[in-house]
């Protein structure tokens, strides 16, 4: 009787060959065992699909939760801000929980748990009968999709140190293409149905799944897994204390804070924004989205470094953020939606002050402390997804309700100007040279 293959889900999959020696020894010519190149192949699909998949849903999640307001924008702002809220509180929590369990049990789990997981919530989302159920399905997507640090370490198991930076470096290209494609399709998508975009994206998550069952191997040996997990690791707030106790890292870390807390009005507001104020379509709200997201990625490529290099740091910041405030300030003030596509351009250019600030921190920082700086700057962005979706959907809510408290409805967008603005203030006051190179703590 032959030989039957290993069932995937009861089997104990092969754990990938570990980087080094192995490699680096090998004939001139031999490639990368195809283990790891498969392995490394499925991540970068993975993080694309997740990423596609939480780009389809940004345009149609606010019409479908105004259904379930009965029409009602200003209830619908409201609901979004707490959605947002959740989400980003769920993920807050859980990817440092989940980083710390892929440590315990292996990365393959983890990832396959959010594939399936994730594909799991969005039948939830494309079936909600009720705005609670589709708060649930929101609740569970945000614990599914925190698991892009444990992605992020299997590239890193499986990747030569000498090439990591190219392997994170086609991370964020995955990031790019999820952001910019996904709102597009969305839009175009939701405009046939509302919920056709979830049933999309939960059949791009479950077949990842099943396709990463059969050929993604374990990258964390058994003997190199934590024999149980470090609760103090898992702690998304106690790196934060790093800004305190390092000098110099306070007002960037708050000028950032800024950035991002602004950043979230796009996150939040601007789909029910641009439906309510200029009735657009779904298909026109994804589009625009999509554009920021190729102006950010052009930025990126083209104008960051000639930038940096013709400024210099500090002065990269100050255009960024009288970039970004001059952005804010023309969403909220345009009346028809030209002025807003004239807008994002000039919102874009915030994307040359962060890495700036980043540059600077990290110069700040001594060399073993800087996986902790990024660890810290990531839970700045977890605490303006906390503070900024029930901030500016609020302020939405009030703008066009039928008693306003603000009388302009760009007024979301008018805050988020004033705190670029104070971004700046930072910038122009409190970094008065470029900072120093920091010695090893």
């Amino acid at each position: 009787m032959p030989d039957e293959l290993p069932n995937p889900m009861l089997s104990e999959p092969e754990v990938v060959e570990p980087v080094g020696v192995e490699v680096q020894d090998a004939p001139l010519g031999m490639d990368v065992p195809p283990a790891r190149r498969a392995a490394a192949t499925f991540i970068f699909l993975t993080v694309t699909l997740d990423m596609l998949a939480m780009g389809m849903i940004i345009p149609v999640l606010p019409k479908l939760i105004q259904g379930f307001e009965g029409g009602s924008a200003a209830l619908a702002a409201t609901m979004i801000g707490i959605f947002g809220f959740m989400f980003a509180g769920i993920q807050f929590v859980f990817s440092p929980v989940l980083g710390a369990l892929s440590d315990k049990i292996g990365r393959r789990p983890v990832v396959l748990m959010s594939n399936f997981g994730l594909g799991a919530d969005y039948v939830v989302m494309a079936l909600a009968p009720t705005l609670p159920w589709l708060f649930l399905g929101r609740l569970i997507s945000g614990v599914t999709s925190s698991s892009i640090p444990t992605a992020m370490a299997y590239m890193a198991d499986v990747t030569p140190q000498e090439k990591r930076a190219a392997a994170f470096g086609m991370l964020n290209a995955a990031f790019g293409i999820g952001f910019v494609v996904g709102p597009a399709l969305g839009g175009a998508l939701g405009n046939v149905n509302p919920r056709l975009p979830f049933w999309v994206a939960a059949g791009l998550s479950l077949l990842n799944g099943m396709y990463g069952l059969f050929v993604l191997p374990e990258s964390l040996k058994p003997e190199h897994r934590q024999r149980k997990i470090n609760w103090k690791r898992a702690n998304p707030i106690g790196s934060l204390a790093l800004f305190t106790r390092v000098k110099g890292l306070l007002p960037l870390a708050g000028l950032l804070t800024l950035g991002y807390i602004a950043q979230q009005s796009l996150m939040s507001t601007y789909m029910i924004y641009v439906y309510t104020r200029y009735s657009w379509s779904v298909r026109t709200g994804g589009l625009s989205l999509a554009v920021v997201g190729i102006v950010t990625g052009i930025y990126g490529a083209l104008l960051v470094k000639p930038a940096v290099a013709r400024l210099g740091e500090r002065k990269a910041i100050i255009a960024g953020y009288i970039g970004g405030a001059l952005g804010y300030w023309a969403m909220g003030f345009s009346k028809t939606g030209l002025l807003l596509w004239f807008g994002i351009p000039l919102l874009n250019l915030m994307g040359i002050a962060w890495p700036s600030a980043q540059s600077i921190m990290s110069r700040h920082t001594p060399a073993n402390e800087q996986g902790l700086l990024q660890g810290a700057v990531n839970s700045l962005r977890g605490v303006s997804g906390l503070i900024g979706p029930l901030m500016f959907t609020w302020v939405f809510a009030h703008s066009i309700d039928a008693k306003p408290i603000f009388s302009a409805a760009g007024s979301a967008f008018y805050l988020a100007a004033v705190l670029i603005l104070l971004g700046l203030v930072i910038a122009s006051t409190a970094l008065a040279h470029d900072a120093p190179v920091a010695k090893v703590a």
